[in-house]
């Protein structure tokens, strides 16, 4: 049994859908199971056990690990990340689990500038310490995560950020989802780390002048100071402040260290990843 810890976020949520492709026995927590409706298909609900867990309670997490022997930990990131996984983590090494898929960041580390992967180096950590077999997943930017923009490209048809000429190496999270279940299901996976990225990576001007072709219309990059991004973030797009910094730091990285795509996913799976472009066109009318 493969329990999904952080069922109903983006990578778990296409995790599941995955191992349901493959008609793997999985268990999906959640604080409120009966939210995972609006974001799992009925292919995917009727193949998996759905169960109501809270990383903040890790009586519920003991109930929910019991008869499972892998874990899959995806947690939004958040001021409580670090100590709700290492709860998930602590509950499912004692109810017997072998082996657990974490996904981490790609610059875990102590000293990242990074405060989030500074965290994930924490959890990873404390999985080295307990001798569990951990496989931690390392995926670069979500290319969901570009949605956040539609707002602003749907209107002014602008783009804001503090990437220069800087790339980004995106990654569609169904792609993620897909070397997760392969990993899963394949035991000669288990082990090590796997960087996720797409086939090619893109500046903030490239992914514009993309746009601009795809829409028929300008789209336009604004490139800001960080304390000026952090701001438009938090008082024009309405982030909270921790996020508004996370996504600073995080543009912050990939200016100061060069993001190369990485062949992982196509070694994994045996096909490429899913481009930025393709995934553009589905999303399209996000941002008419």
């Amino acid at each position: 049994m493969i329990v999904i810890m952080g069922a109903g976020g983006a990578t778990g949520s296409a995790t599941l859908r995955s191992l349901a492709a493959l008609g793997a026995p999985t268990r999906a927590l959640s604080r409120n199971p009966a939210r995972l409706s609006a974001v799992l298909d009925d292919h995917t609900l009727a193949r998996t056990t759905t169960l109501a867990a809270d990383a903040a309670d890790p009586e519920s997490l003991h109930r929910a690990f019991r008869g499972s022997h892998q874990l899959f930990l995806t947690m939004a990131n958040g001021p409580h990340q670090v100590r709700h996984e290492l709860n998930a983590i602590e509950a499912a090494v004692a109810c017997g689990v072998e082996h657990i898929v974490k996904v981490s960041a790609p610059a875990a580390e102590p000293d990242s500038p990074v405060a989030v992967s500074r965290g994930h180096h924490l959890i990873e950590e404390r999985l080295r310490a307990l001798g569990v077999t951990t496989t931690v997943l390392r995926p670069y930017a979500f290319m969901q995560k570009l949605l956040l923009q539609a707002p602003g490209i749907a209107g002014p048809g602008l783009v804001h950020g503090a990437l220069g000429q800087a790339r980004c190496n995106y990654v569609d999270v169904r792609d993620i989802g897909d070397a997760a279940a392969d990993i899963l299901t394949r035991p000669e996976l288990a082990g090590g780390g796997y960087p996720l990225t797409g086939g090619r990576a893109y500046s903030h001007p490239e992914l514009t002048a993309l746009l601009t072709e795809l829409l028929g219309r300008p789209v336009r990059y604004v490139d800001l100071p960080p304390a000026e991004l952090h701001a438009h973030l938090v008082h024009r797009a309405g982030m909270p402040h921790w996020l508004a910094t996370h996504v600073v730091e995080i543009q912050q990285l990939a200016v100061v260290r060069k993001e190369v795509p990485d062949d992982t996913f196509t070694r994994l799976t045996g096909r490429p990843p899913r481009t930025l472009e393709a995934f553009l066109g589905e999303q399209l009318h996000r941002f008419r």
